[in-house]
């Protein structure tokens, strides 16, 4: 295993911020874990496990070890009655994963389509969109503790899900590796369109029925429409959480703002964050080459030059203008460097 000095992450982080690693090191078998551990520099520096780099942002140089996960590999594991348990290892780009279960029948994920990232890193977000979170079909993962080398078997209720957390970003957060992810699929499908950019986008179809595959394509639409390419403009998706406010503040912001967009959650009511941030006279908002995309303004978006300082000075000026206007907290999606 090679370890590569001062290597440049430009091409590992969605938003092409152009700092570097002190040590570098490709990881891409769970059987490598052994000769990382053994690293001088791991014993001794900081060290990250970075998966595709979409939800991250790095404010300036990483002054440690970057342990890139790059472990290939999916198969179906075993067919029950109604069900397929299917598993994939961590490396697996999101995407290409829920494109395979679609080509074979298994629904479940396609809500979820066109998300970047790996797949070791959804657990870790509990990634959603368009009605659906990665929960609602986990079955298992299997994460290893970087301190024994002892790997863990995770079911549901360890990973202690809540909206874009788990476990691993809170009592967890930096403990384990996650080495593969397993998922009980569906044969008999539950097709869920009741989002309503979705629901929009099929009848702009003309689909009354649709199946899992309609359903990915309708997905693919809306956000190819609303969500620019990470290949073509620097951006890690949505940047902030849409926050949740108690049923007696959101009475007070809908009195206040009758076109207030925000959704029923848990006892409270969650708020559309790009709404309030739309609201606050953010989209389509330029300083130098950090701004907001004028499409969804709940993407922050580098349009070329930008440094993650400058991203980072833009998301707290967002912050504070919407706690002035609406007195409600902004939270970010994005993990911060």
């Amino acid at each position: 295993m090679m370890v590569q000095k001062d290597y440049s992450l430009k091409q590992h982080n969605t938003f092409g911020i152009e700092v570097a690693a002190r040590e570098f090191v490709r990881m891409e078998d769970p059987a490598d874990w052994k000769s990382v551990a053994s690293l001088p520099s791991f014993k001794k520096k900081q060290h990250l496990i970075l998966g595709g780099g979409s939800n991250v942002l790095f404010t300036g140089d990483y002054d440690g070890l970057l342990i890139h996960v790059a472990s290939k590999g999916k198969r179906p594991l075993r067919e029950e009655k109604e069900h397929v348990i299917v598993e994939a290892q961590s490396g697996e780009e999101w995407d290409e994963l829920v494109s395979w279960c679609v080509g074979h029948g298994w629904g479940g994920l396609e809500n979820l389509s066109m998300i970047p990232g790996q797949v070791g890193a959804g657990p870790i977000q509990n990634i959603g969109a368009y009605g659906a979170e990665l929960k609602d079909h986990f079955h298992s993962l299997d994460a290893l503790d970087k301190a024994s080398g002892k790997i863990t078997v995770f079911g549901p209720e360890q990973c202690r899900f809540g909206y874009r957390s788990s476990h691993f970003k809170q009592g967890g957060k930096n403990r384990y590796l996650i080495l593969g992810v397993r998922f009980r699929l569906d044969k008999k499908h539950r097709i869920k369109t009741g989002y309503a950019a979705l629901a929009r986008e099929l009848d702009a179809m003309n689909v009354c029925n649709p199946d899992i595959a309609t359903v990915r394509e309708a997905v693919c639409r809306v956000r190819s429409s609303k969500l620019p390419d990470p290949g073509k403009l620097g951006n890690a998706g949505s940047f902030f959480k849409n926050p949740v406010v108690s049923v007696k503040e959101h009475m007070a912001l809908e009195e206040a703002y009758p076109q207030l967009v925000s959704f029923p959650s848990n006892g409270g009511v969650k708020l559309a964050a790009g709404w309030l941030i739309e609201q606050a006279g953010w989209k389509g908002y330029r300083k130098g080459d950090a701004g907001v995309h004028d499409k969804q303004a709940l993407v922050l978006v580098n349009h070329g030059g930008a440094s993650g300082r400058d991203i980072l000075e833009l998301a707290m000026r967002i912050q504070r203008s919407v706690r002035e206007k609406f007195h409600v907290k902004l939270e970010p999606e994005v993990n911060i460097l």
